[in-house]
């Protein structure tokens, strides 16, 4: 039983990543995460944009899990996204923030600049770099 489950779960990943390939983050990032919504019988794409503040289990794993947080009208949000769910339909990297936990809950006791995460600024010097030279 427990080989049929894992293999299934192989087989969706791998069908799941031929379609979409997902950025590699963590957390401390700021990511603008784009997810299909169903309102009767409209679907659209709505956008979430916040702080990376826990992962779950390996990318690889197809029960891995991330959980975003943003403040909205001083009240804060948060939303765990599966990786591999059919709804989910990108992950853009804004900020890479640098921070020393792999969770960062502490952010939901804190308010406003306490509450700032470092910014990794050779982030956009990569990318910068990577553009020029697919450019080329």
């Amino acid at each position: 039983m427990k080989n049929l489950l894992s293999d299934f779960a192989k087989e969706q990943t791998k069908k799941i990543l031929e379609s979409r390939k997902l950025p590699k983050f963590k957390a401390g990032d700021t990511v603008n995460v784009k997810y299909k919504i169903t309102e009767g019988g409209n679907t659209r794409i709505q956008a979430f944009k916040g702080v990376v503040i826990a992962k779950t289990k390996s990318d690889l794993n197809y029960s891995a899990s991330f959980t975003v947080r943003k403040i909205s009208s001083n009240i804060g949000v948060e939303r765990k996204f599966m990786v591999y769910s059919p709804l989910l339909v990108a992950v853009e990297v804004l900020k890479q923030g640098v921070v020393r936990r792999s969770k960062l809950y502490y952010l939901r006791n804190l308010t406003g600049k306490a509450s700032r995460i470092k910014e990794k600024l050779d982030f956009l010097v990569d990318a910068g770099a990577a553009e020029d030279a697919a450019s080329s």
